[in-house]
């Protein structure tokens, strides 16, 4: 297990921790963690639409950024260590109109200074809507 501590995130704590912030203004809720990976969904819905309906690709970026940096943070101290992003690619694969879409972060590499995550995002159905990869930077709390 990835975790610190060896024991799971609390989830609660984590959507806790975005509320007042651009994750609680999207409705990001974390749903479940495993061993090396970690989940939370996201609506969509107006907050999260492009112009023409369909599911902003800045809004599913935000959403992969967020389920990733979030597992990484819970892989470190908290009194010694913060993630943050240093770069994340996304390739959209298809809409989604409504409901909701779910981001899995699997941890691929933690290493001393750096983190890379995959995720998932998939609609109600399964169905696959955005992969996505994302480098974390492990920083020092000054």
């Amino acid at each position: 297990m990835i975790w610190f501590g060896d024991t799971k995130p609390d989830l609660a704590a984590m959507t806790a921790m975005g509320a007042a912030s651009m994750p609680g203004l999207l409705g990001i809720e974390f749903l479940e963690a495993g061993d090396d990976w970690v989940s939370a969904r996201m609506p969509v819905d107006h907050r999260t639409h492009q112009p023409f309906g369909r599911l902003h690709g800045g809004a599913s970026v935000a959403l992969a950024e967020t389920v990733a940096s979030m597992g990484g943070a819970m892989t470190l101290d908290p009194s010694k260590q913060v993630t943050v992003g240093m770069e994340i690619n996304a390739n959209h694969i298809r809409p989604a109109m409504s409901g909701h879409v779910t981001a899995t972060a699997k941890a691929e590499s933690l290493g001393r200074t750096t983190q890379i995550w995959t995720i998932r995002i998939t609609d109600d159905a399964g169905k696959l809507i955005c992969l996505s990869r994302i480098t974390l930077a492990v920083i020092a709390i000054a």
